[in-house]
């Protein structure tokens, strides 16, 4: 759950900003429509990400003056923006921004809204409405967005009237990109676009009241932690994203070397920690790594950091680390005993957090716990991993592609992933280098997220290589983006995993379902050619001897370009952890 504003319907007015000096304040009547675009500029915003129309056209009217101070990126479906931004967010640590006009353009920025409630990101979403006088009249291309999206944004908030435009969005700046960030949507009807009004200057936004986005740090808390850390004969870290989203990757690194505890990872934590740190023992879940899994409920001391318990994460939550004292560090306060109850709660930003924990701790290491990992690791090595990187049949697999790609970027990539079993496999074995690198849906689980967040990915981190992972399920949702590709000429590289199938859906119908393939065959188009209809090059491969060769096409290409790999129809993620069942039940085969 997000950490909400109290009375969201208050008046943004009583955003308390600071005050420029009265005697050099120059007034002028400006438009609602140039208030946003000052108010834009003023927040540092570089890229806008959206899909015009008739309730928001005075905006993109006022933008046409902008166009060399704002770079605006014209998608082909709002859906897109909004998965663009977040990519956008992810990789360059910035709010993402995005317009859409009223109606089907608002209601499309639905799922990409509680994709970006549920992981977290920042967003500032500029809609457009029906004139004020015709709210509630079932206008064109009238729908209350507002109640539409009050349960998947930070905070919304509908603008009528110009005069508020510049404290709305001051306030709509601050909340997405403070404390736990999250998504925030500005409803704007017409009338206030092209109202004018005295317009005085920006003020961001530093303090609303009823809102606190940091708790207060508990000293007595670290302290609690601090002494069973020491205590501990087999503790064990789990972070999640929050590391990232706290800028804290430094000080969490400081403090799993000093404690010297094995660390594991979800999958919107990854990248947070270097892939080769010899503390990091891989992932964490239901198609996570063995060792992880398994010694969750052998530790005696589970120390999380920034991450929520998720449902993928624990499995059964009347089985999950009983036996373990539990420390919860998160910036969250409704996060800590929602799901595990904490011994000892520690609220607070974890890049605050952290370097009080840590100087606070023994110097230590664990040879014989880490050695337990190991093991464990290497049983998953013989039962699937191996097989998996190094098969020897004559289909490929996803993993021995995710092996020779992490060969050939040496692990400083960003990897944009859809949804489905080619997710979960690149994920387990993408290698990385660096933080904010590993760009994927969590918590929703959208399909049809990953090409448009490449898109935004590459905007947000130019000068790094961008790798689309995406299976041919997911790539066909949002393949519309090819358009938007060619027209802003953005350097995606698209890797398409084709199995033939949904695959995800059809491993769980062969495992729980008695191989009732029920409407999972997926026939597809020649990607290739469709992407030669966009000026996208690209080329598709089926025989193992070209894999490395074309991979090394595929980056070494100046501009954006696709590469179709066929691999097996029936292979299968393991290990696994079933539904219902203990993280320390987790499958090998």
């Amino acid at each position: 759950m997000q950490t909400t504003i109290v009375n969201a319907k208050e008046k943004a007015t009583e955003a308390k900003t600071p005050q420029a000096n009265a005697a050099n304040v120059v007034v002028q009547q400006v438009s609602g429509s140039v208030a946003v675009m000052e108010a834009f500029l003023a927040e540092g915003v570089e890229t806008i990400f959206g899909y015009p129309g008739g309730a928001i056209m005075p905006i993109y009217d006022a933008l046409y003056d902008y166009r060399d101070k704002m770079e605006h990126i014209l998608v082909r479906h709002e859906q897109g923006a909004i998965h663009a931004a977040q990519g956008y967010a992810r990789t360059s640590g910035k709010t993402g921004v995005v317009f859409a006009t009223s109606g089907p353009g608002a209601t499309n920025l639905v799922t990409g809204l509680a994709d970006a409630q549920i992981d977290s990101t920042p967003l500032v979403c500029i809609t457009g409405q029906v004139f004020a006088h015709l709210l509630g009249t079932d206008a064109f291309q009238e729908t209350d967005i507002i109640n539409i999206t009050t349960p998947i944004t930070k905070w919304n908030y509908q603008v009528t009237d110009a005069n508020e435009i510049p404290s709305v969005l001051a306030k709509a700046f601050f909340v997405a990109k403070s404390g736990r960030p999250g998504p925030v949507l500005i409803d704007i009807t017409k009338n206030a676009q092209v109202q004018k009004f005295e317009y005085s200057g920006y003020s961001t936004c530093e303090f609303i009241r009823s809102y606190r986005p940091k708790p207060i740090v508990r000293k007595e808390y670290i302290q609690q932690a601090a002494e069973i850390i020491n205590a501990a004969e087999k503790p064990f870290v789990v972070f999640g994203q929050g590391v990232i989203l706290g800028k804290a990757e430094k000080e969490f690194k400081q403090f799993i070397e000093r404690s010297g505890i094995p660390a594991a990872w979800t999958i919107m934590g990854l990248s947070a920690l270097p892939s080769d740190h010899p503390l990091n023992v891989g992932m964490l879940g239901m198609h996570g790594n063995y060792a992880p899994n398994v010694l969750t409920n052998e530790c005696d001391v589970l120390i999380a950091v920034g991450m929520r318990f998720d449902d993928r994460v624990t499995g059964r939550l009347d089985k999950y680390a009983k036996q373990a004292k539990v420390i919860h560090l998160d910036i969250d306060p409704a996060e800590i005993d929602k799901n595990v109850k904490a011994t000892v709660p520690v609220w607070g930003d974890c890049k605050e957090t952290l370097p009080l924990l840590t100087e606070l701790l023994e110097q230590k290491c664990y040879p014989q716990w880490l050695q337990k990992f190991k093991q464990l690791e290497q049983e998953e090595i013989a039962a699937c991993i191996y097989k998996e990187l190094n098969p020897s049949t004559e289909e490929m697999t996803m993993g021995e592609v995710v092996k020779v790609l992490n060969e050939l970027t040496n692990g400083d990539a960003v990897i944009v992933t859809d949804v489905g079993q080619h997710q979960m496999v690149a994920c387990r074995y993408a290698k990385f280098n660096q933080s904010m690198s590993n760009i994927t849906s969590g918590g929703l689980g959208t399909m049809g997220f990953a090409l448009p967040a490449a898109i935004g990915a590459k905007f947000g981190a130019q000068d790094r290589t961008v790798v689309a992972i995406i299976g041919d399920g997911g790539f066909q949702m949002t393949l519309q983006e090819l358009g938007t590709i060619m027209q802003c000429g953005v350097d995606v590289k698209i890797l398409i995993l084709n199995n033939r199938f949904l695959g995800m859906v059809r491993q769980w119908q062969e495992l729980f379902h008695s191989r009732r393939y029920s409407f999972v065959d997926m026939e597809s188009p020649d990607f290739v050619q469709l992407a030669k209809a966009y000026r996208i090059d690209g080329q598709s491969i089926s025989n193992r001897e070209d894999l490395k060769a074309a991979l090394q096409e595929m980056l070494a290409h100046k501009d954006s370009y696709l590469l179709e790999v066929m691999v097996g129809k029936e292979n299968n993620v393991f290990p696994m952890v079933e539904a219902g069942t203990s993280v320390s039940d987790i499958r090998l085969k």
